[in-house]
């Protein structure tokens, strides 16, 4: 996983946006969304207020759409899809929850994280119950196999968390554990929300494990970008400050690169603002430099595109259509967040 293949970035259109895949699964997803309002409903009125903070704060709705599309690619007829979507838009909104937490951040999506205005522990309940919801729809579907994959993701999710714990503020991660990292924590919630919807149509082997490995390169090039858009982004697209990242003493793989690419002091430096946690005026504009000096941010995105490169293959066995064209538009636009 950590070879890097040099490829031609002219293979993803930096303008390649979602609209097929948002036009292709339109009709499905308004019962999505339906259904996502429906089951965030409680008796206890603290619950859908935090959880619509999030629901409601914007996001593309990108996982669910992914199942929907693999669904309908692979032929599937049935409704059992928009409950399986509805359920992990419920895991990620869960995660984010949690992540935010974790992380003490501020800012989600551009508004209050949900932990300053409840509180963390409100924060945390909250984001329970919607896992609680998320595995009440997956029963629901009456598929073993789409419940197995999903739980196992839930559980993998987690052991993600708990690795990234480990790895936190430790200037020493290498970049195969930072990728272990990303791909548990990120890409297998993508991976899982592609291959469900083979199972669903009732798919063959070969075809599950062609949408796994879709999901899971597609999850691993869209956390890369996020990596590179935190030092070399914009703070409106981001829904977070420039820097967050930083700011929090995360170890991404920019930070990987350029510790192991750096000079005795520059290695110092990383120690003192990542490990110590004390930065100063200055110091994200110097760690963003040395990034540039070290093409830590470019190879970021070149491992990016190389994972990108891995879930366009994927899917290239498939006779072509509208719904395969609109899933590699998908990888292009998790590509073209950077410029």
């Amino acid at each position: 996983m950590g070879v890097v293949v040099p490829l031609d970035e002219r293979e993803f259109q930096s303008g390649a946006g979602i609209e097929p895949l948002v036009r292709l699964t339109r009709d499905h997803m308004e019962r999505v969304n339906a259904l996502i309002l429906s089951r965030v409903t409680s008796n206890v009125t603290l619950i859908p207020e935090i959880a619509r903070h999030l629901i409601d704060s914007g996001g593309k709705r990108l996982r669910p759409m992914l199942t929907i599309a693999a669904a309908q690619m692979c032929g599937y007829e049935g409704d059992g899809h928009v409950k399986l979507a509805a359920g992990i838009e419920f895991m990620h909104t869960a995660t984010l929850l949690h992540d935010d937490v974790v992380d003490e951040s501020e800012l989600r999506r551009g508004k209050s994280a949900a932990r300053i205005v409840w509180g963390n522990q409100a924060t945390v309940l909250v984001g329970d119950f919607l896992l609680g919801q998320a595995f009440k729809m997956m029963v629901e579907v009456g598929s073993l196999e789409a419940l197995e994959i999903l739980s196992s993701a839930a559980a993998t999710i987690a052991e993600g968390e708990v690795m990234q714990l480990r790895v936190a503020k430790n200037t020493a991660t290498t970049e195969d554990a930072y990728l272990a990292v990303i791909h548990n924590k990120t890409a297998a919630l993508f991976s899982a929300a592609t291959e469900v919807g083979p199972v669903l149509a009732g798919g063959d082997s070969s075809e599950r494990a062609a949408f796994r490995s879709y999901g899971v390169n597609l999850g691993l090039a869209f956390q890369l970008i996020d990596d590179a858009l935190d030092y070399d982004g914009d703070a409106h697209d981001l829904g977070k400050r420039v820097g967050d990242d930083f700011r929090e003493g995360k170890i991404t793989l920019p930070v990987v690169l350029s510790y192991r690419r750096g000079s005795d002091a520059d290695r110092a430096f990383w120690t003192r603002v990542m490990q110590d946690g004390a930065i100063g005026d200055g110091d994200l504009q110097h760690a963003i430099a040395l990034m540039r000096r070290h093409r830590a941010i470019e190879d970021t995105i070149a491992r990016a595109r190389h994972f990108g490169s891995v879930a366009r293959d994927a899917l290239a066995p498939f006779a072509d259509s509208p719904h395969k064209a609109a899933l590699l538009d998908a990888v292009d636009f998790c590509i073209g967040r950077v410029h």
